[in-house]
């Protein structure tokens, strides 16, 4: 069955917290995992609270969620929150992307097929998006530039992983 797109569901939930825990069982056995994760992994009830906040914020209409579906499984997602203090503030204008695709299910179309997806959808809501990559990314960088992504700035050693650091490149895409 090929993948679709969805809106966010609370059903969600655990299905996207077990692939965000796989990132830190990916990170331990060396594997480039190119999303900063925080130094230990975060227990079970936070993630919790951290999936009814993004439930909230996208019933409230601040955020935008879609989901990657397989066979009836949430195997991605992506996310774009308002910068700054919120959309009724200066910033509000710009959004903040996330995307995150389960390891199972990577290299098969699936970031492009939400990236696509969810850039119709911030044409309503968002003047400009960005995100940050890291700098040694060359899929993920060449996904956003085929969205018409742009480099606009570079921060080197951005992120710490024990002794290793890591740059990050910042991208936007003027809607």
């Amino acid at each position: 069955m090929p993948a679709t797109t969805r809106e966010l569901r609370w059903t969600d939930m655990d299905e996207l917290v077990a692939a965000y825990f796989l990132l830190y069982e990916e990170r331990a056995a060396g594997a480039p995992v190119g999303i900063t994760l925080l130094h230990e992994r975060p227990t079970r009830e936070a993630e919790i609270a951290w999936f009814v906040e993004l439930y909230r914020r996208v019933l409230e209409g601040t955020t935008l969620a879609r989901i990657a579906e397989v066979d009836g499984h949430a195997v991605g997602s992506c996310t774009v929150a308002p910068a700054g203090a919120g959309t009724d503030s200066e910033g509000g204008h710009v959004g903040v992307l996330g995307l995150l695709i389960h390891r199972d299910h990577r290299n098969r179309g699936l970031g492009r097929t939400l990236l696509t997806d969810m850039i119709d959808r911030c044409r309503a809501k968002f003047e400009v998006i960005r995100l940050s990559v890291f700098s040694d990314n060359a899929p993920a960088i060449h996904l956003y530039e085929r969205q018409g992504f742009r480099r606009c700035g570079h921060l080197p050693r951005a992120v710490r992983r024990g002794s290793a650091y890591f740059d990050v490149d910042e991208m936007v895409l003027v809607l």
